[in-house]
């Protein structure tokens, strides 16, 4: 029988993820202490693909790849798995995971049951953690919006909300339009 004694200097935070790491079968995030699987629908792919698709080539020419990597909230108990996220070549190599603040770009779709999720509290924890870029692509609303310059009470400037059809623009380093007609 265990007791409480077994478990002095068991950090929580670095148990539950850890956990998440070694969940067998589908992929799993941690929202605010909540274990969620990753597991989106073909739907929730082809829009995710539709931005990946236009972004890639000027990731490429950034040193940049595009991909679905763990991005750990040290201090929290979030352990995300974003639809994309742009991250430096050199920092992906050999990486477990990443902070926020290592990627170009994070790019979250909603699904009916994380919506809220993507559009607040990720919002809120992209912004603490100093994530310079965060696209929602929401398909309940087909909207997207765009949200840079991370302050301390979130981000400080918003473009958006675009109905699908709508070219929004990445600011730099990517200087680049995405076109969101390939959303509807």
């Amino acid at each position: 029988m265990s007791t409480a004694a077994d478990y002095d200097g068991v950090d929580p935070e670095r148990a539950l993820k850890y956990a998440v790491q070694h969940i067998k079968g589908d992929r799993a995030q941690i929202v605010e202490g909540i274990i969620e699987p990753v597991s989106p629908t073909w739907d929730h792919e082809a829009a995710a693909e539709t931005i990946r698709d236009q972004i890639r080539p000027r990731a490429r020419e950034l040193g940049c790849v595009t991909g679905s990597g763990n991005l750990d909230l040290p201090g929290s108990s979030n352990w995300y798995v974003p639809d994309i996220a742009v991250v430096p070549a050199a920092q992906a190599k050999g990486a477990t995971a990443l902070l926020p603040e290592d990627t170009l770009l994070i790019v979250e779709v909603t699904s009916e049951s994380n919506r809220d999720t993507d559009r607040v509290v990720k919002r809120k924890r992209y912004a603490e953690y100093h994530a310079p870029l965060y696209l929602v692509v929401d398909r309940q609303e087909q909207s997207v919006t765009l949200y840079a310059e991370p302050g301390q009470l979130g981000y400080t400037r918003v473009d958006g909300p675009h109905p699908f059809g709508a070219h929004i623009r990445l600011p730099a380093p990517f200087d680049l339009d995405v076109d969101t007609s390939g959303l509807t």
